[in-house]
């Protein structure tokens, strides 16, 4: 049975003491029922893997000790995902889960003409981004940028040399598939 998976963001090298976080602590002690000297793994979103055994098992301030650390590279696949917010926060949210899970690498949120949800909860987004990323047992979390303009992104792309670029749309006319490319 895999070890329970937690993020805690700018963690270091193995030897040392981490006190986590009241909800991280809330539930590994409450709810998974884990007691001092049990394992589980924490990951820093960044690529690093740490297997950690609990040391002080308060539920409010629990503490733990790194055991091991272990560095998974980065996919070779670079993929960055523009796209507009969309008026139902739900279907937004459902898209963020399911790139995280697929291993996008950057979403960028993009305002264009028609955007009607204008205002971006980027504090929320970037959780459900943490949520999806442990869920799916990953070790690298998405980068979430700041909503650009699409024309100032558009500008950013093109500039951009030897990188594959595609557009989704829903116009009508002449269309090639990906796998034809």
């Amino acid at each position: 049975m895999p070890l329970p998976f937690f993020y805690k963001e700018n963690l270091v090298a193995s030897g040392i003491d981490v006190l986590l976080d009241e909800a991280g602590s809330r539930h590994i002690i409450q709810v998974l029922r884990m007691k001092k000297d049990e394992h589980l793994q924490l990951t820093d979103g960044k690529g690093n893997l740490f297997t950690v055994k609990i040391k002080d098992d308060d539920r409010k301030k629990c503490s733990v000790t790194i055991l091991q650390t272990l560095k998974i590279q980065h996919p070779a696949s670079n993929i960055i995902i523009a796209i507009s917010p969309i008026k139902n926060n739900s279907r937004f949210e459902w898209f963020l889960e399911k790139a995280t899970e697929i291993g996008v690498s950057q979403i960028v949120p993009i305002l264009c003409e028609r955007t009607e949800k204008q205002h971006f909860k980027y504090g929320r987004m970037n959780s459900i981004l943490v949520s999806a990323m442990l869920q799916s047992q990953q070790v690298w979390l998405p980068v979430l940028k700041e909503p650009v303009k699409f024309t100032e992104y558009i500008k950013f792309v093109n500039e951009a040399v030897g990188v594959q670029k595609f557009i989704a749309h829903c116009i009508d006319g002449a269309k090639r598939n990906l796998t034809d490319m």
